[in-house]
């Protein structure tokens, strides 16, 4: 009996799968004061990192992993937006279209939906660069079908696409002008493109990535923030998940062949050994590391409050058809 329960044992903890991921890429320089990272690398080779708070911190580094340099605020005069928040500017998405860069900007309240997504725009990315333009008419309130936070601009087809949302019925996606510093369409006709059915609806941060044949949402799920005030259950805090599509509107499924629209959703990335809360995600093809994954995280063995958010850099492989770290 003895022997027979202990083999039982075994085979039902061999059956277990257990996802391991990689620890992030070695980092040197300024590598906290990155929340919410938006990674780009300008012509010469330069990499820009903007971040959450300070009116949009901007940090250049000589390579994906630094050594980081603080450069200032984006937007030092705050935005021209007149919403609350106007001083604490969250979530920026950067892009070049063109010959002029599109930095993308989120105005708001923690916890409130009264709010909208700037923009301004710089040919250089220099810290004081940037001519802010207002608001995208990405804009939401109380009551409003979704919470106008988080932009991420996205090209699909030769047409470009704003994602952005945060718990209120969480993802929505709006088509923008070709010179995308507005709307093409009124926001209500928005396309919800991802939710959680059930409460709190913990979804935001999405960000669109063509591999393929496939585009893919990517996503942040979970409690993001405060950690060292209020840390959530195990498993409820950020991690990062992904559905796929062959259109870049959707319909967005996961691995497992779930719609997006009803819960699904493939984690690509959760807390790991000393990494905790990993989110606020992106993707860019490093020149000598190849594609990357990269996003913020604490170092648990550091500290868990928001200033102590770090930046992480994995690498990520898509040979399987699922973006992996």
């Amino acid at each position: 009996m003895h022997s027979a329960l202990s083999i039982s044992f075994i085979l039902s903890v061999a059956s277990v799968r257990v996802d391991t991921y990689s620890n992030p890429l070695p980092c040197s320089g300024i590598c906290t004061n990155a929340h919410d990272p938006s990674l780009i690398r300008r012509d010469d080779g330069t990499y820009f990192r903007f971040s959450t708070g300070g009116k949009i911190a901007v940090h250049t580094a000589p390579s994906i992993q630094g050594p980081w340099t603080y450069n200032g605020a984006a937007l030092p005069n705050r935005s021209t937006i007149n919403k609350a928040g106007n001083q604490d500017l969250w979530a920026p998405d950067v892009a070049k279209v063109e010959s002029t860069y599109y930095l993308y900007y989120s105005v708001g309240s923690f916890s409130s939906q009264d709010s909208a997504i700037g923009v301004a725009t710089s040919t250089s990315m220099d810290a004081d660069s940037w001519t802010d333009l207002g608001s995208t008419g990405v804009e939401s309130v109380p009551g409003s079908k979704f919470n106008a936070i988080d932009g991420n601009l996205q090209s699909a087809n030769g047409t470009l696409h704003m994602n952005f949302g945060s718990f209120w019925s969480d993802l929505f996606q709006v088509e923008m002008t070709a010179t995308p510093t507005t709307i093409a369409e009124a926001v209500t006709s928005a396309t919800q493109v991802a939710f959680v059915p059930t409460p709190p609806q913990a979804q935001e941060a999405a960000f669109g990535y063509q591999h393929g044949d496939y585009y893919y949402l990517f996503f942040s799920i979970g409690n993001c923030c405060r950690y060292d005030i209020n840390k959530p259950a195990a498993g409820e805090e950020y991690k990062i998940q992904a559905c796929r599509s062959t259109s870049g509107s959707g319909l967005y499924v996961d691995k497992a062949g779930k719609s997006c629209l009803q819960g699904g959703g493939t984690t690509v990335l959760e807390s790991h050994d000393w990494v905790y809360g990993p989110g606020g995600q992106g993707i860019i093809r490093d020149s000598k590391i190849g594609l990357v994954l990269y996003y913020h995280y604490v170092d648990t063995r550091i500290g868990y409050s928001d200033a102590q958010k770090r930046f992480g850099v994995n690498k990520l492989d898509f040979s399987s058809g699922w973006p992996c770290v």
